[in-house]
C-alpha cells in the first residue's frame, strides 16, 4: 500500500503552510535502512540472556562480557548500513527551514549521519560510549577494539544508550517539549505511539493547535485524530512529497516569457 497522489499534495501543502514544522521518528525509520527493530532485536540474538535483560543498567554489573558483546554486535550492524532516502529528505528540509527539531527514539545517529542538525536524541546514541567510572567519552569504533571496552582509568565503558532501568534525560525531553509547543504541524514517522514518552508527544502537539501527520505501515492510537494518516514506505512517501515541493519551486523560480 502507498499513499494516494491525493495525499501527497495534502502532505506537501500542509508542510508548505506550516512555517517550521517538527518530525518525531521511532522504529520503522530505522527498518527501512535494514536495521532490526528495536523491540524485536533479541529475537535475531542468541544468547542465554534476552534483549531486555542485556539492554540493561543490570547487565553492566552482572553480564558485562555478554553486554559488551552483544552492543558490539549492534554497533556492527549499525555500521553495516546507512541513512536511506527520508533520512536525507528531512535534512534536505531542514536546510530550507521547512522543518526546525528532528526528535527520535532511534539510536543510530543516521539522521545526523544524513545531515540533519539540532536532532533531539531521546534514547541517546550508538555512536559513541562512556566510561561508567571517569565519563570520558569516546567513538563507538573504540569499543570494537579487542581491549576498548576498558577505559584508561580502568572503569567499564557503555554505549551512550538509555538502558532499561534509566531514565530519559530530563533537558532533552524538555527540548523536545518547548519545540512542539510552537510547531504548527507535527510529524510523525514510524512509531506506534504505544509507549510513554512517545505517545505524549503528538498529544502536546494536538493541544497546541498543530496539525498531526503520521507515515507508518501500520494504524496507531492517534490515527483517528490526525490531519493526514499515510500507510506505506516513509523513504518514498517523503521522496514522492519533496518531488512536488521541488517542481513548485523550479516553478516559481522559472523566467517568466514575454
Amino acid at each position: 500500500m502507498k499513499p494516494t497522489t491525493g495525499e501527497i499534495a495534502e502532505f506537501a501543502s500542509l508542510l508548505r503552510g506550516a512555517g517550521r514544522a517538527v518530525v518525531f521518528t521511532g522504529a520503522g525509520m530505522s527498518t527501512e535502512s535494514g536495521l532490526p527493530d528495536f523491540r524485536s532485536a533479541g529475537g535475531l540474538w542468541k544468547a542465554s540472556h534476552g534483549f531486555e535483560e542485556l539492554a540493561s543498567r543490570n547487565a553492566i554489573e552482572t553480564s558485562y562480557a555478554e553486554f559488551v558483546e552483544f552492543y558490539r554486535w549492534r554497533i556492527q550492524t549499525l555500521n553495516a548500513h546507512e541513512p536511506h532516502a527520508g533520512h536525507r529528505v528531512l535534512a534536505e528540509w531542514q536546510r530550507r527551514g521547512l522543518v526546525a527539531t528532528i526528535i527520535t527514539q532511534n539510536v543510530d545517529g543516521y539522521h545526523t549521519t544524513a545531515g540533519a542538525a539540532r536532532v533531539l536524541e531521546l534514547h541517546g546514541t550508538l555512536r559513541h560510549v562512556r566510561c561508567e567510572n571517569c565519563g570520558g567519552e569516546r567513538p563507538s569504533d573504540e569499543f570494537l577494539r579487542v581491549d576498548g571496552f576498558c577505559c584508561p582509568c580502568g572503569g567499564k565503558r557503555r554505549p551512550m544508550v538509555v538502558l532499561f532501568g534509566e531514565m530519559l534525560p530530563d533537558a532533552v525531553l524538555a527540548a523536545a517539549a518547548k519545540a512542539i509547543e510552537t510547531a504548527q504541524l507535527f510529524i510523525v514517522l514510524g512509531s506506534s505511539l504505544q509507549v510513554s514518552p512517545a505517545n505524549s508527544l503528538p498529544e502536546l502537539a494536538l493541544v497546541g493547535g498543530a496539525n498531526l501527520v503520521i507515515v507508518d505501515r501500520e494504524p496507531t492510537p492517534f490515527s483517528s485524530r490526525a490531519s493526514l494518516d499515510l500507510r506505506g514506505s516513509i523513504g518514498e512517501t517523503l521522496q514522492a512529497v519533496e518531488g512536488l515541493l521541488g517542481c513548485a519551486e523550479q516553478s516559481r523560480q522559472a523566467p517568466v516569457s514575454v
